[in-house]
């Protein structure tokens, strides 16, 4: 099971992205990926990617094959934090917020799906997604 935050850290958008690391430092790629895996709360529920092992991989959105080429770390870090940032309709969850927000699950109400930690460890996964 997935830790969760109970407080959000501020962040500051500038341009299309979040340059600044939510919790200062980057996060680890190996528990990223394990993340993007992870069907409970993530990823590969909707997109697919280079993941052969994993069987039923999502095709809601787009593969994520070559993400590290498509965006940048400040890009990505956003499109989790917030992807209706990009596109209000998106049907993406807004991974780190908790305001303002509908459809929410009883055990998400008032509090994001994932943690700072678990934002910058599936940010540094996906920029290792290289074509």
């Amino acid at each position: 099971m997935l830790a969760r935050a109970d407080e959000l850290v501020s962040s500051k958008i500038v341009g299309d992205g979040i340059p600044a690391s939510l919790t200062g430092s980057s996060g680890d790629a190996a528990r990223g990926r394990a993340l993007v895996l992870a069907r409970t709360t993530t990823c590969i529920l909707c997109h697919s990617g280079p993941f052969p092992e994993t069987r039923f991989q999502g095709d809601l959105a787009p593969d994520l094959s070559g993400s590290g080429n498509r965006w940048s770390v400040s890009q990505l870090r956003l499109r989790l934090v917030d992807a209706s940032r990009f596109n209000p309709d998106t049907i993406m969850p807004s991974y780190y917020r908790n305001d303002g927000l509908v459809r929410v699950g009883r055990n998400f109400a008032g509090k994001p799906i994932l943690s700072a930690a678990e934002i910058e460890d599936i940010v540094a996964f996906l920029t290792t997604l290289r074509d």
